[in-house]
């Protein structure tokens, strides 16, 4: 059941002098749709709407945007993904001044997610492609995806759940869809993103969620060296919610019980 909105209007044609499509000037959030809203629906959009401002991309009223989510009934749950690009324009990288953004608007059916990656663990390995340094982007859900598309393409040839990524120093990041939490001595830590990364929904609900459980949690350097030690390791994202990681190369794991208790805590109200 997949549908298309754009600006508005129940459609798939987006204008080939679009942005978006030449040159990924646009953002993008993927959001669960459950019982007839938006899951975290302000944690969205306080990233859009700050990703618009570094972009330089006039941002559309709130108000707008629950208006045409609100125009399309859904199912009792699935999945919303809202792009927003700079808009039709004249050839060349600098922006036609007074450009209207694009919006695009697509729903989905919930996906069939493995029930074995929330009761035994995610199998996970570690790509080829390095995620590059751009502070000026790092955190935003930007349209430039070519490192988390080779990513995944490497992931599903090699039969992952889920692939891990590194810089290009070395420092781990997350995985080509997901956040990543380790757990070291009942510490929780997981990569800062300084200078790429997406700072997910789901990522700022666990690390909320662990302060108020009275856990110790911190954004750090980590490393692989870091990950093979680690107590419990996990990945987050907006739909997923939590997934224990049961492997990565030769080490195994167990799901945990800091995992299970922030598990609870962050996905209350999820179908799966």
């Amino acid at each position: 059941m997949d549908r298309w909105w754009i600006n508005g209007a129940p459609t798939d044609c987006v204008a080939a002098a679009d942005r978006g499509l030449a040159y990924g000037d646009g953002l993008f959030e993927t959001m669960a749709w459950l019982d007839g809203r938006v899951r975290h629906f302000d944690q969205h959009w306080a990233r859009l709407a700050a990703g618009c401002e570094r972009l330089g991309i006039s941002c559309p009223a709130r108000a707008l945007i629950e208006s045409e989510i609100a125009a399309a009934a859904m199912p009792r749950h699935g999945v919303i993904k809202l792009l927003l690009t700079g808009g039709s324009g004249r050839r060349g990288y600098a922006p036609d001044k007074g450009a209207l953004p694009t919006r695009v608007m697509g729903w989905f059916s919930w996906p069939d997610f493995p029930q074995r990656c929330y009761e035994q663990g995610a199998r996970v390995g570690l790509v080829d492609i390095r995620l590059g340094i751009n502070p000026a982007l790092a955190g935003l859900k930007h349209l430039n995806r070519l490192e988390q598309v080779l990513g995944a393409r490497q992931r599903q040839q090699q039969g992952w759940d889920e692939g891990l990524m590194l810089d290009t120093t070395d420092q781990l990041i997350g995985g080509t869809m997901s956040n990543l939490f380790v757990v070291q001595d009942e510490r929780l830590l997981t990569p800062e993103l300084t200078g790429c990364g997406i700072r997910g929904v789901m990522r700022n609900r666990v690390l909320a969620a662990a302060s108020g459980l009275g856990l110790a949690a911190r954004e750090t350097v980590l490393g692989l060296e870091d990950l093979l030690r680690a107590d419990e390791v996990f990945l987050s994202n907006a739909l997923i919610g939590l997934w224990p990681v049961a492997s990565f190369a030769d080490r195994r794991w167990t799901p945990g019980p800091i995992t299970r208790r922030l598990g609870r805590q962050v996905t209350s109200g999820s179908p799966l």
